[in-house]
């Protein structure tokens, strides 16, 4: 008779404490090693003897720490390693926070022009910023100085020009945008222009810097090469810095337009410093009024 347990069915987890025992499973019985066989044979009674111990080893007391094992030839001693961290604290790195302001009419690409230069990516399903948006773009300016820009994404609807004020306020820059395939869109450049400058100064009364961006020019080139030295005088007569043709959809001169309003607005930033006076009492050394001293004249 066959004495094992049948097997359980594929895909089930095994149960070494089945409830369940067949027949003749040897319940109540003890297994004994047979004679000249590794195997057990039943013998009624008892439980199960122990297994014989095995060959005692000699002891070895037991220890929580260990060596680690050292550099290998590839990696950098902790030495060096302190040493180029300190290296790199000593040296001087500066960081600018910038908000720049970025208006103009409403469809003139205003939101296309930030997501190319921020995301580096550009859509042609059209939606309108209503009333402000949000991106920031850091710069590695240059080995020792990190500048961020805050864009300032200003819907160009007239129901909201009453709160451009709100809007433009602690901006050290700012991009005009029109579209070069509708002329009404560069006839309102001076309309923004002038809002901004009405609304807007540095802290030394100058007007902040301001970059003209020329476009969808892709699809303009035509009326842009006839009229460039006409832009230029233009750019001059109403204080702009500068002015380039620009195209989100082919990423044509936004990288370049942003660094040539950066560039200024460094430079307008290093004025504001040399024109402010610190804070030093300079003593009179030499005075033509004598001041009587009471403590003096009392003695």
């Amino acid at each position: 008779m066959n004495t094992q347990a049948p097997s359980l069915a594929a895909g089930r987890r095994s149960c070494l404490h089945s409830p369940l025992r067949p027949r003749g499973s040897g319940v109540g019985r003890r297994l004994t090693p047979g004679r000249g066989s590794g195997r057990f044979s039943r013998r009624p009674g008892g439980v199960p003897p122990s297994p014989p111990p095995a060959a005692s080893s000699p002891s070895r007391p037991h220890s929580r720490s260990r060596s680690l094992p050292g550099p290998g030839p590839g990696c950098a001693s902790p030495a060096g390693t302190v040493r180029r961290r300190a290296a790199r604290m000593q040296a001087p790195h500066k960081e600018h926070l910038y908000k720049l302001l970025v208006i103009g009419d409403l469809g003139v690409g205003k939101t296309s022009i930030i997501k190319r230069y921020v995301h580096q990516n550009f859509s042609s399903h059209y939606r309108a910023t209503i009333g402000v948006d949000f991106a920031l773009k850091v710069l590695q300016w240059d080995p020792e100085t990190v500048v961020r820009l805050q864009l300032w994404d200003i819907a160009g609807q007239e129901r909201f020009g009453n709160m451009t004020r709100v809007y433009y306020r602690e901006a050290m820059g700012a991009f005009i945008v029109f579209d070069v395939t509708r002329p009404a869109t560069f006839e309102a450049v001076t309309k923004w222009k002038n809002d901004l400058d009405s609304k807007l100064s540095l802290p030394n009364g100058k007007p902040i810097s301001v970059v003209l961006l020329a476009n969808k020019c892709d699809q303009g080139k035509d009326v842009l090469m006839n009229n460039g030295l006409k832009m230029d005088q233009f750019c001059k007569e109403h204080g702009f810095v500068g002015w380039f043709e620009t195209s989100a959809k082919e990423n044509i001169n936004i990288d370049e337009a942003s660094r040539c309003l950066v560039k200024h607005i460094l430079a307008n930033e290093c004025d504001l410093m040399e024109s402010i006076e610190p804070d030093i009492v300079k003593p009179r050394l030499t005075s033509s009024k004598v001041v009587s001293c009471s403590s003096c004249a009392k003695s």
